[in-house]
């Protein structure tokens, strides 16, 4: 029987008192590494997921991917311990193989090292499609040519780009390449952690801002990972602050930024002027808790 369509007015994330931690490997004992997060994200919203290193953040991205497991997990993806979690309609805790695998055809998951785990044997157009392949092994070559090239060109590179071999782009090449990758099956949820690590300052900001206008024409929701209130304010709608695996301020970035008591947010609020890099004008929404 077909399953109910999702309502288009419904949450895409919903988390509940969320828990998550590494099993025990090796000796290595049980890691917690999320504890009683809550928060919802709406249709169309981005919420940007700050954090110092060690917080959680690049954890709980994975779970919002629906890459968590409610038994024991492979090595390297966290178990949820507690609570509840939701992603686009589908309860993690009991989700089956088989819907797994069709959340992640409508989740696309860019992780901080994406652009350099590209493979050098690959073209970028090749790399670009991989995942239309993975999904059905028949897919037409004329389609997939057009929606990779709508894609190299949406991330402001040459259409010649596709022919090259993935090594011989620069860094932010490669990340933007991994972006359009992440993109290439139109999901409607982006989960992107730390999309602009490890590339200069300048290329830093035009990723954020490619981000920002790819999600003005395509319209999916997204949770963006950072460690930087300037990158979180270029590109969200709200935050969320993770201090040792809970949150610590939730909602508009200024009002979590002058209101919360916490000290980490209190160091993060004297680091960040009003004024750095100011979002585009967006219709206001309402928001959950």
């Amino acid at each position: 029987m077909a399953r109910p369509a999702l309502d288009p007015d419904a949450p895409v994330l919903v988390a509940d008192d969320l828990s998550l931690v590494y099993a025990s490997h090796g000796g290595r004992p049980e890691v917690r590494a999320v504890d009683g997060v809550s928060f919802t994200l709406d249709p169309g919203e981005i919420l940007g997921v700050l954090g110092e290193s060690g917080s959680g953040k690049s954890t709980l991205a994975l779970a919002l991917a629906g890459l968590a497991y409610a038994g024991r997990a492979p090595e390297g993806f966290p178990t949820l311990a507690g609570g509840e979690l939701s992603v686009l309609g589908e309860r993690i805790k009991t989700i089956s193989k088989r819907h797994r695998d069709r959340l992640s055809g409508t989740v696309g998951y860019l992780s901080q090292d994406d652009g350099d785990r590209l493979n050098p044997d690959l073209t970028v157009g090749e790399a670009v499609a991989e995942p239309l392949y993975e999904r059905d092994k028949r897919f037409d070559r004329k389609e997939a040519g057009r929606l990779v090239a709508g894609l190299v060109d949406a991330v402001h590179l040459p259409l010649s780009t596709m022919l090259k071999q993935t090594w011989e782009l620069s860094a932010g090449q490669r990340q933007r390449i991994a972006l359009a990758r992440s993109l290439i099956l139109e999901p409607r949820l982006l989960i992107a952690d730390e999309p602009a690590r490890g590339v200069d300052v300048l290329v830093r900001h035009s990723v954020l801002e490619l981000l920002r206008t790819l999600h003005g024409d395509r319209r999916f929701s997204a949770v963006v990972v950072t460690s930087s209130v300037a990158e979180a304010r270029a590109v969200a709608d709200r935050i969320a602050v993770l201090r040792q695996g809970h949150v610590v301020g939730l909602g508009p970035i200024d009002e979590v930024l002058q209101t919360t008591v916490d000290p980490y947010v209190k160091v993060l609020s004297q680091t960040s002027p009003i004024d750095i890099v100011p979002p585009e004008d967006r219709t206001p929404k309402k928001h959950r808790p």
